[in-house]
């Protein structure tokens, strides 16, 4: 099955196109960056010329990976606006993977994780999950204030692809592994694991991981 994976929720993005069978892994075909700031110029024709370079055309496409969130608010709307529209019109799945899910499964560590990504303003989102022989369960996904995610890192080790988080946690005596920040390539190979267990959407229940509210949320009800 040909899968296509994109992840539009930082600064930068990418495409990725693979090839999955069943109770394999995918092979990556092409992993192709995306420059932040001009997604909604670049992704549809970006894909498009993906597929062509690989001979393959929209209607080649079986299922979809997508990067859910946290992360840019702007972003993340044009990536799962362009999948939405996609799935729906070639009537295909999508598979929806969280960044934190994808930081986790980077991880060589065991036992109590949580996955954290940098949410600036001094807040971290952090996602608790548990990594066994073979098995990940994953808790929870939150937004902490920084100094309130190394309390609750006590008893576990911080994942994370961010330097200075990880140094900081170190500097308070906690336990800290750095990984690389996660690209479509581990959306697309997540993806496939959860369309392999039925973890589907419709374009209609895609909805965007954002765990923050929006600065217009938060002034909107700040006036109430």
């Amino acid at each position: 099955m040909l899968l296509l994976a994109t992840d539009t929720s930082g600064k930068h993005g990418s495409i990725a196109l693979a090839e999955c069978e069943p109770r394999e892994e995918c092979r990556i075909l092409e992993l192709v960056p995306l420059a932040g700031g001009t997604f909604s110029a670049q992704l549809v024709p970006q894909i498009a010329a993906l597929l062509a370079k690989h001979g393959f055309a929209k209607r080649d496409i079986g299922a979809f990976a997508v990067a859910s969130g946290p992360g840019s608010f702007t972003g993340l709307r044009v990536g799962l606006a362009a999948i939405k529209a996609l799935s729906e019109v070639l009537e295909k799945p999508i598979a929806a993977v969280s960044l934190l899910e994808a930081v986790a499964e980077s991880s060589r560590s065991r036992g109590k994780i949580l996955a954290a990504l940098d949410a600036g303003r001094n807040e971290v989102y952090v996602g608790e999950c548990e990594i066994g022989q073979g098995r990940t369960l994953f808790i929870s996904e939150k937004l902490l204030p920084r100094e309130q995610c190394f309390e609750a890192a006590v008893d576990a080790t911080i994942v994370t692809p961010d330097q200075n988080l990880a140094e900081a946690a170190r500097l308070r005596g906690l336990r800290a592994e750095e990984v690389e920040q996660p690209r479509s390539d581990a959306i697309a190979r997540l993806g496939w694991r959860k369309i392999l267990a039925g973890q589907t959407v419709s374009p209609e229940e895609l909805e965007a991981n954002y765990i923050r509210r929006s600065d217009a949320e938060i002034f909107a009800r700040s006036s109430l």
